[in-house]
């Protein structure tokens, strides 16, 4: 493997590490709000709306039914729009964020559900408002979980960077693909996929520590 290999594989990494950072943050900036409002506005909820559950729900099931790959093309003429580009490291963050979004939003749901409903009773019984309930009851009950959550949906968006090399992305997949695949290069193939499986169990193990802490 011949040096500008091993310097383009050391670029990749950092490139893979920086979409998976920004994607992850800015999915769940929008995320979790998101989560919360699904959670919330539930059948038998603190603030229950049937109709504003479906529409948001609705949405969500249909941006999580796209393949990815499928979503990346779709999303082009929007990455030029923000970024000014549709291939590259950074407007790879734009699809990557909008594939992660309802994934978040879904586990984040999923999440919040599994508090006790005596919990929030409780809070209810002493006059809290439904903000106060939800900052100050279900999430602190619902952190171990959530962070659970976190390590999984890191991983995903980190699998997902790698897709991101098919329409001219930066990181370990572009590098995969026109080394490894386009010039028959197994060795780096390989590498590449070894780094990233890496990576990825790196991101989990480490997310469900930091969850059991929290969770004593």
């Amino acid at each position: 493997m011949s040096s500008y290999i091993v310097e383009a594989i050391k670029n990749g990494i950092f490139e893979t590490l920086q979409m998976t950072f920004f994607a992850s943050l800015l999915s769940y900036v929008i995320g979790l709000p998101l989560g919360i409002l699904l959670y919330s506005t539930s059948k038998g909820r603190i603030l229950s709306n049937r109709p504003l559950n479906l529409i948001f729900g609705l949405i969500v099931n249909i941006c999580r039914s796209l393949p990815f790959l499928i979503l990346l093309v779709l999303l082009i003429p929007f990455t030029r729009f923000v970024t000014g580009s549709s291939i590259g490291t950074t407007a790879s963050i734009v699809p990557l964020t909008v594939g992660a979004v309802p994934i978040v939003a879904r586990m984040v749901e999923s999440s919040l559900s599994e508090v006790s409903p005596g919990i929030i009773e409780a809070a209810v019984s002493m006059g809290a408002s439904p903000i106060y309930i939800i900052v100050h009851f279900i999430l602190p009950e619902a952190t171990p979980s959530l962070l659970f959550g976190a390590a999984i949906n890191i991983s995903t968006v980190l699998g997902y960077s790698a897709m991101a090399g098919v329409i001219g992305g930066g990181g370990l997949g572009a590098i995969a693909l026109q080394y490894g695949y386009y010039r028959y290069q197994k060795d780096v193939l390989w590498t590449t996929v070894t780094l990233l499986i890496i990576m990825v169990m790196a991101i989990q193990e480490g997310g469900n520590m930091i969850a059991k802490k929290a969770r004593k």
